[in-house]
């Protein structure tokens, strides 16, 4: 939905900014998600102009040298190439120094030897519409130099609010006025549906047409309206103009006064060419099973039973609430239309719409909920301007189907309730201000107010809470004062000390480089063959959703890794090289039965490099690519920064590359798993890359993590580094080797570390080299090498007999 700020502001006086709109907008609960701009960016040097003459020009022939009024002492000449143009037309005109919608200014130019001082304007080049084959002809009413956005609107910035579903009233301009009125106590125009053309015969139906609806529960009201002798053609440049800048386009008089109404009201409307009904009579009903109708934007489309449409004697014409048929559409020939204006089931509209993949703007309208007594309103709007544009006769009587909704609903607002719910007082006058200016009829009650709601809000503002709801927003959510919400023990609630070491990883990582999504928690039962996963895997214990939106999301998800193997694959696809990502949140697993274990949900944390581990530079044109390294050192750093003890240890997962897949144990058991992605995995996403992982259980881990943190007395003296290369069997992990180093050289031996490691016929075939920084440090003195000396032998004895490991000679 597209709001011209000129439109708008024929409702509302507005004295903001866009961005000072939206942003007002916003604190009442009208996201605006973007504020546009329609035309030339500004509108100064575009006037009317009257075509004094138009000659040919002696050296082209599809050009006429004319001589043109725009108000100054002197005419222009304007050379000008549209077939159409002539002496004695009222033209648009730009001068010199006018920006153009394309950012081009306009100068004066030489046209094949003749000096031209403006442009005289078609209408695709103000953005007005899509023709190109003449110049603009406007009314003769016109004075020359007239500004032409006193004409129309020329240049206009434009609102693009996000409407929530409860908010139905909003879908049109005068219902967003009806807010920035409320918000900013500007005022606020009558309807422009107050004055009905058809008022005196509301009470009779009109002759020549029936209606029947079949269920009322998909179609609450219908009303329709005759008009004879009606004359279809183009619409004023007004009205074009203002449906371009709202994003519509120009079909016909008819056809746009429909689509302009539905902007102003919110609520969609419907011509039928009244002739090509056949029978003189509608029906509303369902679809037939494999029943068919060519709507209008010409694809013949295939219905069922759950669909809700227009049908006359020969069959459909008309998708109810979404588009309608070319059977019955409004062309050059109508001279009788009939103009329906009906509200429909929103939840039926929204099945329609998705069944078929069709969305428009009426149906986006429908399935947000509209009232049975804006159906009128639209009509009474309509009926004025079909008068005045069409030339039309409105036949007497309306064919009313239906009738208004259910008696409104009278709420009662107490004083003592507001505070309750907004801990802070507003006052009775207040409330009352802020309600009456959105349409509410408000009477005084001994302990507040008593508020009748309008049919526009009837399904939204349906408890006291919803009327508090309306006083704070419009009062300004800002001004509340900041208060905690209590626990059970009476006091202000916080983070426990869990999601603190949560939020502490989650922050490690993002310290990393790593950027953090989220995925759904839905997934497709084929991501199971994806990971390569055994029939009796673990992870293949599934938990299944009753009622999945979809068969690709209709299980919840066994592990975070496809949601970030999904969003890598996203962003390589749109040119990335590399990407560094991280999810923290639930996943699922189902009870086996046999056990009689429920479905279980844990607290996960996920994260996945792949393409070069830092950004390429003078000095490192090649970073090194992500491996199972990466993987470790961030798990190192996640599990360091939670203070968790850890161990690597020997392991195989079907989604993982075998021989650089390692688990994560501590002292309570499996915490989670690093490596690198199985190839055949990382190409079923497309990615051809290595890729490295590590998930942890991230809830386990927090619950892990000491209460307190401890301190440790840092040593003035240095410590002293040797580096020792051990040969071990390539079955001995590096973990292994790290803590026995660090065990057999205790409490001298403060840090060990591995750096490099080798293999080849220099250490003997099974057996690999590692080399380790080992270092040694005591808090009374600096160590010397007589101090070393015994630990080294003391390490070398343990490594023999514990690994079978060897100091390389």
């Amino acid at each position: 939905m597209r709001v011209p700020i000129d439109w708008l502001s024929e409702y509302v006086e507005i004295e903001l900014t866009p961005v000072e709109l939206s942003e007002r907008l916003a604190m009442t609960g009208t996201e605006v998600a973007r504020v546009l701009h329609h035309g030339p960016l500004s509108a100064d040097n575009f006037v009317v102009g009257k075509v004094l003459s138009a000659e040919q020009h002696p050296d082209a022939d599809r050009l006429r040298v004319c001589s043109v009024d725009t108000g100054d002492s002197e005419p222009r000449t304007i050379v000008c190439g549209a077939p159409n143009v002539a002496a004695g037309q009222t033209v648009s005109v730009a001068l010199p120094g006018a920006v153009m919608p394309d950012g081009t200014k306009l100068g004066e130019a030489k046209l094949r030897g003749i000096k031209s001082s403006g442009m005289i304007l078609a209408e695709d080049e103000l953005g007005i519409g899509g023709e190109h084959d003449g110049i603009m002809v406007l009314t003769d009413d016109l004075a020359a130099g007239t500004p032409l956005a006193g004409v129309f609107a020329v240049s206009s910035d434009v609102l693009e609010p996000e409407l929530t579903p409860n908010r139905g009233d909003c879908g049109g301009l005068y219902g967003i006025a009806r807010e920035l009125h409320a918000a900013t106590g500007a005022a606020l125009s009558a309807p422009p549906w107050s004055d009905d053309p058809g008022a005196s015969t509301l009470g009779s139906a009109p002759a020549g047409i029936s209606v029947t609806v079949d269920d009322a529960a998909l179609c609450p009201r219908f009303t329709a309206r005759i008009f004879e002798n009606v004359t279809v053609g183009r619409s004023p440049i007004w009205l074009k103009a203002r449906l371009a800048a709202a994003g519509q386009r120009s079909i016909s008089n008819v056809v746009d006064i429909t689509n302009y109404v539905m902007l102003v009201s919110g609520h969609p409307l419907h011509a039928f060419d009244l002739d090509r009904i056949a029978g003189g009579e509608l029906t509303v009903r369902a679809a037939r099973d494999g029943e068919k109708l060519t709507t209008l934007d010409g694809e013949e489309r295939t219905l069922d039973g759950d669909i809700c449409l227009i049908a006359d004697a020969d069959g459909p014409t008309s998708l109810a609430g979404v588009m309608g048929g070319s059977r019955s559409e409004v062309s050059d020939q109508t001279t009788s239309v009939l103009l329906e204006v009906a509200v429909w089931d929103g939840a039926n509209i929204n099945r329609t719409s998705t069944r078929l993949g069709l969305r428009s703007e009426a149906s986006s309208r429908f399935e947000k909920g509209l009232s049975p007594e804006g159906a009128l309103e639209a009509q009474a709007m309509a009926s004025a301007l079909m008068l005045e544009l069409t030339g039309a006769t409105l036949v007497d009587g309306t064919l009313d189907v239906g009738g208004d909704g259910p008696a409104a609903n009278v709420i009662r607002l107490r004083d003592a309730r507001i505070i309750s719910l907004l801990g802070t007082p507003i006052a009775r006058e207040r409330s009352q201000a802020i309600l009456e200016a959105l349409g509410f009829t408000v009477t005084a009650a001994d302990d507040g107010l008593d508020v009748t709601v309008p049919h526009w809000r009837r399904d939204d503002v349906t408890r006291e809470a919803d009327l508090i709801e309306e006083v704070a927003r419009i009062n300004g959510l800002e001004s509340l004062p900041a208060t905690l919400p209590l626990n059970r023990t009476g006091r202000a609630g916080g983070l426990s000390h869990q999601q603190r070491l949560v939020r502490r990883a989650e922050d490690v990582l993002v310290g990393r480089g790593l950027c953090e999504i989220v995925g759904w928690s839905f997934a497709d039962p084929q991501i199971c063959d994806r990971l390569l996963l055994d029939d009796d895997h673990p992870l293949r214990a599934l938990v299944v959703i009753e009622n999945p939106m979809s068969s690709a999301q209709s299980v919840m998800r066994p592990s975070i890794l496809p949601s970030l193997l999904d969003a890598a694959a996203y962003n390589m696809a749109r040119g990335a090289e590399g990407c560094a990502l991280f999810e923290s949140g639930s996943v699922y697993r189902a009870g086996r039965g046999d056990d009689g274990m429920a479905a279980s949900e844990h607290h996960g944390l996920g994260a996945i490099v792949t393409g070069p581990v830092r950004e390429p530079s003078w000095a490192d044109a090649q970073p090194p690519a992500a491996r199972i390294e990466t993987a470790h050192a961030l798990v190192s750093s996640v599990l360091g920064a939670l203070g968790v003890d850890w161990q690597v240890e020997d392991g195989e997962l079907p989604f993982l590359h075998p021989g650089r897949t390692a688990m994560i144990r501590t002292a309570e058991g499996l915490l989670g798993w690093f490596g690198e992605v199985h190839p055949a995995v990382a190409a079923s996403w497309e990615i051809t890359q290595p890729i490295a992982a590590l998930a942890i259980d991230i809830g386990r881990a927090a619950a892990q993590a000491p209460s307190h943190s401890i301190f440790t007395d840092l040593t003035s003296f240095p410590p002293l580094r040797e580096d020792l290369a051990v040969i071990v069997p390539a079955a001995v992990t590096a973990a292994s080797v790290v803590a026995c180093v660090t065990a057999a050289g205790s409490p001298l031996v403060s840090r060990a570390e591995v750096f490099d490691v080798y293999s080849g016929e220099q250490v003997g075939e099974g057996r690999v080299s590692l080399a380790l920084h080992v270092d040694y440090s005591a808090g009374d003195r600096t160590l010397s090498d007589e101090d070393v000396a015994p630990l080294r032998e003391k390490i070398v004895a343990a490594l023999k007999v514990e690994l079978d490991g060897e100091l390389r000679g």
